[in-house]
């Protein structure tokens, strides 16, 4: 289980600047009932997807009711929880389980490679680009052949309303070093926030998981939303360090 980060901020209008996704948000008051602080609240907002939470103190009016997801509690159990690093993850829980929040646009998982048949989609979708016409069986399958994925150590699937529309792998490279790879959308599902919420899994499944420091990938020319898309989320063009058929461009981003 990736572990939850706490970063300066998230986003703007309810949205995470990150994977796109909806966040969700806890505020809780600091201070007891009858103080001149009362109205000091402390404010929770995070995304459920990427694990990431920002935290700041805000005012609410004394006589705003505030829901309380841990009013279950007893009260020294309550506060423990508030004071802890265990709250965010303990209240996305509660509000996942009641349907008190917003579900996220994309659900990612990490899966065998082998269930999957979004691989055959990828491979479909880069070689008719490549051809500038639609791929043939026989195509499709030599590019499967040529390129393996049994050398994946870590294969993301992404679901979106419940259908399988995303994926992306992670390979080793060496000591720290990983590379991106296979990160696909279908068609059914772009332009609603899967690249941007597979590639940040992506990155939390290298740190996390593989203890990586730094992610490079190569892409093609003809790639350009790709290109877009790791610009975006700060990689940058480095000299070559593969030499596939494919490969046209380079990029590295040191994970932090």
């Amino acid at each position: 289980m990736r572990r939850w980060r706490q970063v300066p901020d998230l986003g703007a209008a309810g949205t995470c600047g990150r994977c796109r996704g909806p966040l969700r948000s806890y505020v809780y008051r600091y201070h007891p009932r009858g103080s001149g602080s009362y109205e000091r609240c402390v404010s929770y907002v995070w995304c459920s997807p990427c694990r990431r939470y920002a935290g700041q103190m805000v005012h609410v009016p004394k006589d705003e009711v505030l829901p309380d997801p841990l009013g279950d509690l007893p009260a020294d159990e309550r506060d423990a929880i508030r004071g802890s690093s265990r709250l965010v993850p303990y209240v996305d829980r509660v509000l996942t389980r009641t349907g008190a929040a917003p579900e996220p646009h994309w659900v990612i998982t990490r899966e065998p490679v082998e269930t999957t048949s979004l691989l055959r989609d990828y491979f479909t979708d880069v070689a008719s680009r490549y051809y500038g016409r639609p791929a043939t069986e026989a195509e499709v399958d030599a590019a499967l052949a040529e390129d393996p994925s049994d050398d994946l150590v870590c294969f993301l699937v992404g679901r979106r309303g419940g259908a399988a529309s995303g994926c992306v792998g992670l390979r080793l490279l060496g000591p720290g070093v990983t590379e991106l790879t296979r990160l696909f959308v279908h068609p059914r599902a772009r332009r609603t926030g899967g690249g941007h919420a597979l590639l940040a899994a992506a990155e939390d499944a290298a740190v996390d998981d593989l203890r990586a420091h730094t992610m490079r990938l190569d892409t093609r020319h003809d790639l350009v939303e790709a290109r877009a898309l790791y610009a975006a989320h700060g990689y940058a063009e480095i000299p070559a360090y593969s030499h596939g058929p494919y490969a046209e461009h380079w990029f590295e981003k040191h994970l932090g």
